[in-house]
């Protein structure tokens, strides 16, 4: 049996504060969790991950297990059993009362190794029995995707999720569950929409977790999102870009605006509409990136004027390549 290290399995330091435990296992968690990840070892990663989760979120476990990782490191080698291999010290957990987290009894750490039921096993065994034991309810985390559109005037959404429970003889299983959930304006790629009390439930009298919905943005025909900012290609003609125009242009939140297009306009000129944008402290802006969008000479009329253009506008692109004419 080896030493766990959950310091380095969640990517922490040992002086790690409860949010940063907090952020390092959702993290980690939406990469293995094995209903989305496509990692190899994404169960045996997941199953270690909350592990290491159970143990440095519970402030009494998390008090005894540093406890025990220093005596180990005063001990050094003389930590392995007669066997070879980590054994805990005789009498270490002296001291310590274990209370089960998220109304867990010990059959739900039956997926967790060796080295914590050497460690917790008979603790979490003895808050059991005695009935004695409170506990928050885990926190669960999901996603949520939504349009732009959602993400600026807010929406309110069912969504179906699967989540992992024991049931009473301690046996995992899937159970479906359907939420209604508000999506508020201003949303943006990343944020998380806490629904409370919809996690795992307390134990004890105490109260259930919370569920965290990461929300992602679906990618839309029109924008493109960079922070509160959207970007969207605006096609104009070659008139348009040449002698200038007026063009009206559909907004996000909805609606239409005129924008003028400024004489010898370039394709790639960016023109700003200023917190058009997702809304925000301060709100993002609209960006259009003018696209010149040239007429196909697929008519003889269209051949004879784009003919007549280059007699009359002689126009020579390549000129900084030190080429002079046509090909």
């Amino acid at each position: 049996m080896e030493f766990k290290d959950y310091y380095a399995t969640l990517g922490l330091e040992r002086g790690a504060s409860d949010e940063e435990v907090r952020k390092a296992y959702r993290k980690l968690a939406r990469k293995y969790h094995p209903d989305v990840s496509k990692e190899a070892d994404a169960q045996v990663r997941m199953r270690d991950i909350n592990e290491a989760n159970d143990v440095l979120r519970d402030k009494e476990k998390r008090a005894a297990y540093d406890a025990l990782a220093d005596r180990v490191a005063r001990a050094g080698a003389g930590a392995a059993g007669q066997g070879g291999g980590f054994q805990p010290p005789p009498g270490w957990d002296e001291g310590f009362e274990f209370h089960n987290r998220a109304g867990q009894g010990p059959a739900d750490h039956a997926q967790f190794s060796e080295f914590f039921s050497s460690v917790f096993g008979k603790g979490a065994q003895r808050g059991a029995a005695s009935g004695n034991y409170r506990a928050r309810g885990e926190d669960h985390h999901a996603a949520i995707e939504i349009s732009v559109e959602d993400a600026i005037h807010g929406a309110q959404r069912d969504i179906a999720l699967r989540a992992l429970e024991t049931d009473a003889q301690g046996q995992p299983h899937f159970v479906n569950r359907t939420l209604t959930v508000k999506i508020p304006a201003g949303v943006h790629p990343g944020q998380f929409v806490r629904l409370t009390g919809h996690g795992m439930p307390g134990h004890g009298g105490e109260p259930a977790g919370d569920l965290y919905l990461e929300v992602r943005i679906a990618p839309h025909k029109l924008y493109r999102i960079e922070g509160n900012d959207l970007y969207m290609t605006l096609p104009v003609t070659p008139t348009e870009a040449a002698l200038g125009a007026q063009v009206q242009v559909p907004t996000p939140s909805g609606g239409v605006v005129e924008v003028s297009i400024p004489p010898n306009a370039r394709s790639g000129l960016k023109l700003r509409l200023k917190e058009r944008g997702l809304p925000g402290k301060p709100p993002g802006h609209l960006y259009l990136l003018l696209d010149i969008a040239l007429p196909p000479a697929d008519t003889e009329a269209a051949r004879k004027a784009y003919e007549q253009l280059a007699q009359a506008a002689p126009f020579n692109p390549r000129r900084h390549l030190g080429v002079e004419g046509g090909v």
